[in-house]
């Protein structure tokens, strides 16, 4: 590794969200990768999607990777409710709505406290990350030049939602569910029904038309690909935070906060960095054509779809060259801009 690397945890104290809660002794574990250059002028934030944590995340960084730490300073803040910054499993009174407002107006201290760093080059996210990316263009317009938004949206579609609430159903149907997204003790049993919803929906169909769990991914058989991909992985998150973390993506919506008062079209108007919308052709969460939408009222964008039929992991593709490849030759040329 050709790049420093720093790993830190961010006290914010009592941290009041928008709902007016209060998180108790708020903290943000964040990891940065590479040089900060002495104008402050190289960062590129990188927001975790949901349930992902900086470990999950690192695979696309390094010289030849989507982000290079070589040229910039690379900086993860841990979502609130990733397990490792503050979150619903492990803080007492924990809000029942923590919005993407919240964790950036969060992230925001880190930079300018921790850091003192007040202009972005980038923010780049996927999915839940890339909301907080767009978050960052409408809440702080004059402090960041460009957003990379991948799977992702402005605003949290209505069959988005859908999807949503039946996991957010299943895990209050938990006999350990207590009530507002807190458990007695893990619902394993649950935990696993959740994640063979996610296997549905985190894919396309032509993915497994294609049987690319077998021939890509090198599973035996689909239950074996389930099991290992997405039980092993849900099998590693407390319920709380993934049920947290749901709330949050629900209500993700640029407009809904004291600036813009719901008018959609004038928070996405008063963005003024560049935008690069990179849905995937495939994803059932995060359409094209929501995207196609926001691009009519913003003032810098190129929309372009990941031609793949990996679904929603057309942007995360850690175990896919070909899109990891199409992310980084994009991700390259805007960052340059």
């Amino acid at each position: 590794m050709d790049w420093p690397t720093k790993t830190g945890e961010f006290r914010l104290g009592d941290f009041q969200v928008q709902s007016g809660e209060v998180i108790r002794d708020a903290r943000i574990v964040w990891k940065s990768y590479g040089t900060l250059s002495p104008q402050k002028d190289n960062v590129a934030l990188y927001p975790s999607s949901f349930s992902a944590q900086h470990t999950d995340m690192e695979w696309l960084i390094g010289s030849d990777g989507i982000l290079d730490p070589t040229r910039w300073f690379i900086i993860i803040p841990n979502m609130f409710s990733n397990g490792l910054s503050s979150g619903a499993a492990e803080t007492p009174d924990y809000p029942k709505l923590v919005t993407s407002w919240d964790n950036v107006q969060a992230q925001r201290r880190l930079l300018t406290e921790q850091f003192g760093i007040e202009q972005l080059h980038a923010v780049y996210g996927f999915s839940m990350g890339a909301q907080q990316a767009y978050h960052w263009a409408a809440m702080f317009p004059d402090e960041v030049a460009r957003i990379i938004a991948v799977c992702g949206s402005a605003r949290t579609a209505e069959h988005n939602k859908v999807f949503l609430s039946g996991l957010l159903r299943t895990l209050e149907a938990a006999p350990e569910h207590l009530g507002d997204g807190r458990f007695k003790e893990e619902p394993r049993l649950t935990m696993r029904a959740f994640s063979h919803i996610y296997a549905g929906w985190g894919l396309s169909q032509d993915f497994y038309r294609e049987k690319l769990h077998l021939t890509a991914l090198g599973a035996s058989d689909l239950q074996t690909y389930i099991k290992n991909d997405w039980e092993a992985s849900f099998g590693r998150r407390r319920a709380a935070n993934c049920y947290a973390q749901l709330v949050t993506w629900s209500n993700g919506d640029i407009s809904a906060n004291p600036l813009y008062g719901g008018n959609f079209e004038h928070a996405l108007k008063s963005i003024k960095a560049r935008v690069l919308l990179m849905p995937g052709d495939t994803d059932l969460y995060f359409r094209v054509p929501d995207n196609e939408l926001e691009m009519k009222h913003l003032a810098s964008a190129e929309l372009l779809p990941i031609p793949s039929v990996w679904g929603h992991r057309a942007g995360n593709p850690a175990r896919n060259p070909a899109d990891a490849d199409f992310l980084k030759t994009a991700v390259w040329r805007w960052l340059e801009r």
